[in-house]
């Protein structure tokens, strides 16, 4: 298919295009493969560059010949453009439609895109699973990597390296897959330097209404635990989904077949109840015609707090156990892809200095994220404001963002990077030039030759220039576990997401700059402080010279 097959309008003269809080723009507006653009003769003005992959829907208005098309993107933004003439305003927003809506992965942008800057670290390369196991081989030798999935037949959505132990042979990982949904056996997520305590991910046991048990599965987390040890079985579900689950295959571990475990459940929600909510929440963000109370009405209805509130508690627990019981950890709910990733990788961020780094958290969402096999593809192909009807859509890696950010306004001085990176992550997972979060899977992304074709976003980020602009100021290693409230008051809204384009981003501009300026001073005086310090000891040694007769 030929992109200009997709194109009815090329080009219009003569366009105003309006933004919140910017001058209007007057001209011209293009159409190619993968942008839409519009570019002005005006002083001062900067092009528009927008991708079509970027657009959740577009609204078509009409005023006489005027039309106008409102476009609301995935990362939230909403602008306005009016087109003269109705029939290009039909044309643009036909080809507008079309084109945001391709299904083919390689006519997306990523596999056209031609990175402009020198890639001085390619990004595909930059956190591999054998790389990451040196680190847990200088700390135990009880783990080993194994190469069982090494063809994806075990598991689809695992990669072709897992980190398991060093007892437990690939035989037994086998059969403890075909007991596990969708192959995805209990697995290494985080080894815990302190104690020596670990936490693991799954996907729910198949017991079924039968009871059915499994023995290599049982042997395989038993091997995780010392002796004389009890482990915590963390269920992401309520006792009765987890019941439920049952008449459909699945189950829960029972203290029977697994009496070294207790099991904890912690209800988080599923996918379609938080996509709900990101829509309630955008709609109540955007309507400014509100009093106070009404607003903080919509905001409270939307449950996008509560949803926050139940991740870090579960998140929370899960490092309790670990750091303060001494207890290792196995993570699963139904499928193990989106609930489970959420509590283990915030957890590692609880527990462990090196997730709060620029790099280590780009590890972090390499390893527990795309590694670990969350669909990207179908959680982030639509947004807040899709007209089509959610089938597999959910902010899930939004929401992980978002405690993230709770969790770095709590503790300012212990993150490497500001919120602008967890901003940066979230516009990448639902639209991009870089093929990172395309794919659902290790394997899938195999298939679809990215590493070969793509960039990764990972070789734009570790860019000297680009880890300056990502770098907190106030940064002071911290080597502590930090535990975030989970008080009502302690969790607000994400204004850097959801009233991003509902402010002038002046104000936030202007106190970055005090804040750079102020802690750029205190280096100064810090700097004199010092100086007059050698001072006075100098002084203090050539006294006693001079009092000598």
């Amino acid at each position: 298919m030929e992109f200009a097959e997709l194109i009815k309008t090329p080009r219009v003269d003569g366009v105003v295009l309006h933004r919140p809080f910017m001058p209007t723009v007057e001209g011209t507006l293009c159409l190619t493969g993968h942008h839409l653009i519009l570019s002005s003769r005006q002083d001062n003005t900067e092009e528009l560059w927008l991708l079509h992959s970027n657009i959740d829907s577009i609204e078509k208005r009409f005023l006489g010949s005027l039309g106008t098309i409102i476009v609301k993107c995935k990362d939230l933004r909403m602008i306005q453009l009016d087109i003269p003439g109705m029939e290009e305003c039909l044309n643009i927003g036909s080809s507008i439609e079309a084109l945001s809506t391709l299904d083919s992965v390689s006519l997306m942008y990523p596999y056209f895109y031609r990175p402009m800057f020198e890639v001085i670290e390619d990004g595909w390369n930059s956190f591999l699973p054998e790389d990451a196991f040196k680190d847990l081989e200088s700390m135990t030798e009880e783990w080993r990597l194994s190469e069982v999935n090494r063809d994806f037949r075990v598991c689809t959505t695992y990669p072709p390296l897992v980190a398991v132990p060093r007892d437990v042979d690939d035989d037994t990982l086998r059969k403890a897959a075909s007991f596990r949904h969708g192959g995805r056996f209990p697995v290494l997520s985080y080894y815990h330097k302190k104690n020596g305590m670990v936490m693991m991910r799954a996907g729910q046991p198949l017991t079924g209404t039968n009871g059915r048990r499994c023995k290599e599965d049982e042997r395989l987390i038993n091997a995780t635990l010392r002796p004389g040890k009890r482990g915590y079985v963390i269920d992401t579900r309520t006792i009765t989904v987890a019941q439920q689950a049952k008449a459909r295959g699945g189950g829960f571990e029972t203290e029977a077949n697994y009496p070294q475990w207790r099991r904890i459940h912690k209800a988080i929600e599923r996918s379609n109840v938080l996509q709900d909510s990101l829509i309630k929440l955008v709609e109540a963000c955007n309507d400014q015609s509100h009093s106070m109370d009404r607003w903080l009405s919509k905001l409270e209805a939307s449950n996008w707090q509560t949803h926050v509130k139940e991740i870090l508690t579960t998140a929370c627990l899960a490092a309790q156990c670990i750091d303060r019981e001494g207890a290792s950890v196995l993570v699963h709910g139904t499928e193990g892809t989106d609930s489970t990733l959420q509590v283990t990788s915030l957890a590692q961020i609880i527990l462990d200095p090196t997730c709060r780094t620029i790099q280590g958290f780009q590890g972090l969402v390499e390893r527990e994220w795309l590694q670990a096999g969350h669909p990207f593809a179908q959680r982030c192909s639509m947004s807040a404001y899709s007209n089509s009807k959610p089938r597999h859509e959910a902010p899930v890696f939004l929401l992980f963002l978002d405690c993230v950010w709770q969790i770095l306004r709590q503790f300012p001085c212990s993150f490497q990077f500001t919120e602008q990176l967890l901003v940066l992550l979230f516009e990448h997972a639902y639209a991009s030039q870089f093929g990172t979060f395309l794919g659902s899977s290790a394997a899938e992304r195999l298939r679809l030759s990215l590493p070969e074709k793509t960039v990764s976003l990972w070789s734009w980020v570790n860019r000297p220039q680009e880890i300056d602009h990502l770098s907190n100021p106030l940064y002071e290693p911290n080597s502590l576990v930090i535990w975030p409230s989970v008080a009502p008051q302690s969790l607000l809204l994400w204004e850097g997401v959801f009233l991003r384009w509902n402010r002038s981003p002046r104000c936030q501009e202007e106190a970055h700059e005090e804040m750079v300026h102020i802690i750029e001073y205190n280096k100064e005086l810090q700097n004199k402080v010092n100086s007059l310090r050698r001072q006075l000891a100098q002084l203090e040694t050539q006294e006693p010279l001079l009092q000598t007769p």
